[in-house]
């Protein structure tokens, strides 16, 4: 029989919320709580209870805050949360298994920081997976990536030494606007000055960061992973043009946004991009569409599509009869 939470873990969660959001009110507390107001102010006179000055202020604009210069516990973790925080460390970064790697030496630290009962399952765990290293997993210099995160908070242009798939490293200065993690490789969207454009880098290729003293302002309405996933499916060598024989609204649930844009037309839709891969364009990513198709422009993509077609058809041939050695 699984039980709720306990007034203990509420009471740290009670601590979170007034960390995370000065001036809640015991309403909006009991509201994030899932508990009645009464219980609510119960977990705050908990708080109070172990020495963790929570002033109440009356008001329109009243509510509990933490008094200044509250000594706050340790870190807690709960079972459930320790054991997601080891394994989503495990998940994207394999090498946290050896304890000499950096992560995997933090994460040491964090294990023997748990309750004895957490930590010896969180250890288990780390000790007695094994996890397979993700091939496009690229991991980024820490301080450069925190050099970029504080441009980006700050509101701060660069200036970054990118190195290219060529090999040769130029100078960009860019207001970045976003760093964004996808598949686990690390990019900075970005608008170039020189290029005076918006320009996506991958954060691993990037030597050096210096912050400028410019500031700047985003888009409006700005959606880093949108606009990330879009730029990567824009500009690429070989372009590609796909009528899918079925309305927009049926077809955009399957359409990544790599693939390209996908434009409506009567009662077809048509599919407008680019790919550096054609192979893979056609049999990972068309293949996966459950709607018919016709390629009308890009001959490298035509040409990759009708070599899937003619393995599948080849999949419904009769068999061969299989020869035997002296035959």
């Amino acid at each position: 029989m699984r039980t709720g939470p306990s007034p203990t873990a509420r009471a740290l969660r009670t601590l979170e919320v007034l960390q995370a959001r000065p001036g809640v009110t015991a309403d909006q507390l009991a509201s994030r709580l899932g508990v009645t107001e009464r219980a609510a102010r119960r977990y705050v006179g908990i708080l109070r209870e172990a020495g963790i000055l929570v002033e109440s202020i009356r008001g329109p604009h009243g509510g509990y805050r933490l008094g200044r210069g509250t000594r706050l516990p340790p870190v807690v973790f709960t079972q459930e949360q320790a054991l997601s925080l080891v394994m989503a460390v495990l998940d994207g970064q394999p090498a946290v298994i050896d304890a000499d790697d950096p992560i995997g030496s933090a994460l040491s630290k964090v294990i023997r920081a748990l309750p004895e009962s957490v930590g010896r399952q969180a250890a288990a765990l780390r000790a007695y997976i094994s996890a397979t290293p993700d091939r496009r997993v690229a991991r980024p210099d820490p301080a450069t990536t925190s050099a970029l995160v504080a441009a980006v908070a700050d509101r701060r242009r660069v200036l970054v030494t990118h190195r290219g798939e060529s090999g040769e490293e130029r100078d960009a200065e860019v207001d970045p606007w976003a760093v964004v993690v996808r598949y686990g490789r690390w990019y900075l969207l970005c608008h170039s000055h020189r290029a005076d454009a918006s320009r996506t880098y991958r954060i691993d290729r990037i030597r050096a960061v210096r912050q400028l003293p410019h500031r700047f302002v985003s888009p409006d309405g700005l959606g880093p992973v949108a606009a990330l996933a879009e730029k990567l499916g824009a500009g690429w060598e070989y372009p590609t043009r796909v009528v899918f024989h079925a309305p927009r609204e049926k077809v955009a649930p399957w359409i990544r946004p790599p693939m390209g844009r996908l434009e409506p037309d009567g009662d077809r839709c048509v599919l407008v991009g680019s790919t550096r891969n054609p192979t893979m364009y056609a049999q990972e990513w068309l293949a996966a569409v459950p709607f018919d198709f016709s390629v009308v422009a890009g001959p490298e993509l035509r040409a990759a599509v009708a070599t899937v077609a003619a393995r599948f058809s080849r999949a419904l041939s009769p068999a061969r009869p299989e020869t035997r050695p002296g035959d």
